[in-house]
C-alpha cells in the first residue's frame, strides 16, 4: 500500500530531523518499520522545516480597556439588588398561584354546573 510507505518515509524523516535538532541519537525508539526505508517522494524531500518564529512580548503594550456597562458594586449594592429581585421573583410566583387557583375554580365550576343541568347529559343505556 503506498500511503504506508509514505507513512513510514514521512516518519522517518521526522524522527531524523528531530534528532538532529536535539542533538540526542540513541535515546528515541525507531517505529516498527522494515529495514530499508524507500526514498522520499520529491514534494516531501523539497520541503524544508520551518523558520524560527519570532518571539512575541506577552505584556500587551496598553492595558486591556475597562468594561463599560456599570461600575464596580459594593457589596451593600449587591446585597440589596438580590433583595429586590427576590422580591420581584417571588410577587411573579404568587401571581402564578393565584392565577391556577383562579383558572381551576372556575372550570371546577363550569364542570359541576354541567353535571347538573339535565340537558348537556347523554341518554343513559339501560
Amino acid at each position: 500500500m503506498k500511503w504506508i510507505k509514505e507513512r513510514d518515509a514521512l516518519i522517518a524523516q521526522t524522527m531524523a530531523f528531530v534528532q538532529s535538532v536535539t542533538g540526542k541519537t540513541g535515546e528515541l525508539r525507531q517505529p516498527d518499520a522494515p529495514a530499508a526505508v524507500p526514498p522520499l517522494p520529491a514534494e516531501i524531500a523539497s520541503t524544508r522545516p520551518p523558520e524560527a518564529v519570532p518571539e512575541i512580548d506577552p505584556s500587551p503594550a496598553t492595558p486591556p480597556p475597562q468594561p463599560v456597562h456599570a461600575p464596580p458594586r459594593a457589596i451593600g449594592d449587591f446585597r440589596s439588588e438580590m433583595q429586590a429581585r427576590i422580591a420581584n421573583f417571588r410577587k411573579h410566583q404568587e401571581r402564578f398561584e393565584r392565577e391556577r387557583e383562579e383558572y381551576c375554580a372556575t372550570t371546577l365550576a363550569k364542570l359541576r354546573e354541567a353535571i347538573r343541568a339535565p340537558s348537556s347529559r347523554p341518554p343513559v343505556e339501560k
